[in-house]
């Protein structure tokens, strides 16, 4: 018998509902498409210089796994947001697709039940559900960009999106950011390297031609403009920090070629923290000291935060405790308020 050539490791192919027909069942309301664009315009003049005095912060879960609790959620950063609204531009993280450095869950959009089933296609609605919710509640959406495909079923929700640390060489994910409609920010390698991110705005700088699918779900040749609205985000790596005035005045060097005139933002978990979410507050803390003397060429800072401190393990048909990451530990949200307020207040007075 001739060995099979196509499909010898695959057990199922799935059809999915195409982006356009969830995007109809799901549709933003008027105030939902203002939100998100008039967020993603005050992102664009942070990063430009237009607007020099405000910050942006991305802050909220590492990963969505339980609407209600992000809601919850949600509606505690807005009363903070609408409270800083002239120091800070807050936007909150609702991240569905996590990147594993071996197995585990690997979010909201792949096993929305928690329970390894899989079902993506439920995954992708239910995305778009908690997209919808928390704009609804007046506070703008960001997540990282992973799946290739995935921008075209919620994009349209988001303000800013990210290209992770094992993703900001890769080619494809490059392309991707040259063509979405929202600011992007590449963090550095997990190595701590910052070449990779640097090079990486270079080419979604760019216009590119490459294989994607369009609103139908039809495979096509996608052709971009190039995305002006880029810029790092410093995570550490490498059992480095690098949030420090030295590598972001290195960081903000390299990138002096980019036509961007705030391009650094920092983020205060990760390599940053060492992996340990107590210490956040000690980065943030550092990088509002360089605010207050004077560096400029920040754009802002990057918070993990949930309704409670620190983390839990996930096993399929495990319950869970309320408000508590199951992927990486976060601050509680009584230390978040006070950061937030914190962040404003060194804006309000510095110099």
């Amino acid at each position: 018998m001739t060995e099979r050539i196509e499909d010898r490791n695959v057990s199922a192919v799935e059809p999915l509902v195409s982006p356009r027909a969830v995007k109809q069942k799901l549709p933003p309301t008027p105030a939902i498409e203002e939100l998100v664009s008039t967020t993603r315009a005050a992102i664009r003049n942070l990063l430009h210089g237009r607007d020099l005095r405000r910050l942006a912060v991305i802050v909220g879960p590492c990963s969505i796994h339980d609407p209600d609790a992000a809601f919850e959620y949600a509606r505690r950063l807005a009363n903070v947001a609408s409270a800083t609204h002239g120091e800070l531009v807050i936007v909150m993280r609702t991240y569905f697709e996590k990147p594993r450095t071996t197995v585990g869950w690997k979010g909201l959009i792949n096993d929305p039940h928690l329970d390894g089933t899989c079902d993506v296609g439920k995954g992708l609605e239910l995305a778009r559900e908690v997209l919808l919710g928390v704009n609804g509640l007046g506070v703008p959406c960001a997540s990282e960009l992973l799946d290739p495909i995935t921008p075209q079923y919620v994009a349209d929700l988001l303000a800013w999106a990210a290209i992770g640390a094992r993703t900001t060489e890769s080619q494809t994910h490059r392309e991707l950011a040259s063509g979405v409609s929202m600011p992007v920010g590449f963090k550095n390698g997990t190595d701590g390297g910052l070449q990779v991110a640097v090079d990486a705005m270079t080419s979604a700088r760019h216009p590119h031609s490459f294989v994607g699918i369009n609103a139908d779900g039809m495979t096509c040749a996608v052709r971009t403009c190039g995305n002006p609205d880029r810029h790092v985000v410093l995570r550490g790596g490498g059992g480095r920090s690098n949030h420090g005035a030295a590598d972001v005045a290195r960081a903000a060097k390299l990138l002096e070629g980019q036509g961007v005139a705030r391009p650094v933002m920092v983020d205060c978990s990760h390599g940053n923290s060492a992996k340990d979410h107590t210490r956040q507050a000690f980065v943030c803390r550092d990088v509002l000291a360089q605010v207050r003397a004077g560096e400029g060429r920040i754009l802002g800072l990057l918070l993990e935060s949930n309704l409670r401190p620190g983390r839990q393990e996930w096993r399929p048909g495990r319950s869970l405790e309320r408000g508590v990451s199951i992927t990486d530990a976060c601050l509680g949200w009584e230390e978040t308020e006070k950061l937030l307020f914190e962040i404003a207040e060194t804006v309000a007075t510095r110099a």
